[in-house]
């Protein structure tokens, strides 16, 4: 362990695991260390016992559940936009050889206390029950408008600058009402507040055409894919990847300090009396508490049931969001589920998520809305937990820290912060020109 490195990394997170990845491709030579025995952190994927240990301590789970080991319950569920990031990344480093994807059935949206199947397309805007007749033509010219925009041919941009004019302002022109622009916004360009309605229209305009081309990838009713045996896999194919790359991955080792020079600089890692040097630090929150500061935390509940959730066309995988206003809320909810068709349970079991930003201390009645979706429940477990972000300055300590899982069952925000880290880190703008067709051949 005496060696010196260009980065050593802490925590086998997700977030973690994917810079560790890009970095040993880039040729750097990299230590990745994790305190604890298992993959993944706060990101990691359990097994029933394991479940059963962290939320109940010293209770076994009911034998009818089950075989424990056909249980991958992830802590931090997020599918994969089709086409998006992630998936570009995943392409980028070749870990797609590593992993096999399976397309989610369903992608829905609470409205007036009712679950609807969210419309991308403007063949969809006419035939979905969320909107009266009028509407429907109003949202079906708003989505042919998204559709044929391209940044670089102003012939479609109907003279109108998104990089000026507010996404209030374009929803004006096309007359769309409240109702339809709390779904489009937050279950098709999956805005987590409405600050975006303030700002340029370009960013939701392309988040939307990212849904609707992911839709199309696969053609299933969804515009999400999701690895079979859940997101588990993921940390554990990236540091396969790593090691063919000459990095090297070390768990279980104990506290992991970081050890800083005179000018505040990293200069090493110590764990069980030895250091290893190195120029960088990556790493999650926990292992630099005193560089991160508490900014909210999330609610979730975990349930597994035996049936699919009720209004969803019998879907096996399936999210469902909740636009903060249908709650009354400052923050919007997220339903998450997935069964033994991505392996993540035995056959005719389901585990189901409802997470959100927490607004009180009782998790129980903030999730209710969510929760009251899901029919009945075999078991059900509820946890809370704080989000933290940096505050030091990279530049000056070269210490590189991810910010905490936010509540979202995507990972479009998650995938930023990588990318970000990424350039921070090196300096440079990660290429993400891909052949987005070398992940197509997994899907099944």
């Amino acid at each position: 362990m005496d060696e010196e490195y260009d980065v050593i990394v802490l925590g086998t997170g997700l977030k973690e695991c994917i810079l560790s990845g890009l970095l040993s491709v880039d040729g750097l030579k990299v230590l990745h260390m994790d305190r604890n025995d298992y993959y993944g952190g706060e990101s990691t994927s359990l097994n029933l016992t394991q479940l059963w240990k962290k939320f109940r301590e010293s209770e076994k789970p009911p034998e009818h559940l089950g075989s424990s080991r056909d249980f991958n319950v992830d802590m931090m569920p997020k599918f994969i936009m089709a086409n998006g990031a992630l998936v570009r990344v995943l392409i980028h480093t070749d870990v797609t050889k590593y992993l096999y994807f399976k397309a989610v059935d369903g992608s829905f949206v609470f409205n007036k206390g009712k679950v609807h199947k969210v419309p991308a397309t403007d063949m969809e805007a006419l035939k979905s029950p969320l909107m009266g007749i009028f509407e429907k033509r109003r949202a079906r010219k708003f989505f042919i408008y998204v559709q044929d925009y391209s940044e670089t041919d102003p012939k479609t941009h109907d003279g109108m600058d998104l990089t000026r004019v507010t996404t209030k302002e374009l929803i004006a022109k096309f007359g769309l009402d409240d109702n339809t622009v709390d779904f489009i916004g937050h279950a098709l360009a999956l805005q987590r507040d409405d600050r975006y309605l303030s700002e340029p229209a370009l960013e939701t305009v392309k988040r939307i055409k990212l849904y609707s081309e992911s839709l199309a990838r696969f053609g299933g009713g969804s515009p999400y894919i999701y690895p079979l045996y859940g997101l588990g896999e993921l940390p554990q194919a990236f540091a396969r990847l790593s090691a063919v790359y000459g990095g090297t991955y070390m768990l279980c080792k104990p506290e992991c300090k970081v050890e800083f020079d005179e000018e505040g600089k990293v200069r090493g890692v110590t764990s069980e009396g030895e250091t290893a040097k190195c120029k960088k630090v990556v790493c999650d929150p926990s292992y630099l508490p005193n560089k991160i500061r508490k900014v909210g935390k999330v609610a979730r509940a975990i349930a597994i049931m035996s049936h699919p959730i009720p209004n969803t066309n019998d879907s096996h995988s399936v999210q469902i969001i909740l636009p903060q206003k249908q709650l009354g809320r400052q923050s919007d909810m997220y339903v998450f589920c997935c069964s033994y068709t991505h392996n993540v349970a035995p056959k005719g079991k389901f585990i189901a998520f409802v997470s959100t930003e927490a607004e009180s201390d009782q998790p129980q009645n903030e999730l209710k809305p969510g929760i009251e979706l899901l029919g009945p429940v075999d078991e059900i477990f509820y946890d809370m937990y704080d989000r933290y972000e940096p505050v030091n300055e990279p530049a000056l300590d070269n210490c590189f820290i991810s910010t905490s899982y936010d509540a979202t069952t995507h990972f479009e925000s998650t995938v930023v912060d990588v990318l970000n880290m990424y350039t921070q880190i090196t300096g440079k703008v990660l290429d993400l020109n891909v052949d987005l067709s070398a992940a197509s051949a997994a899907e099944e």
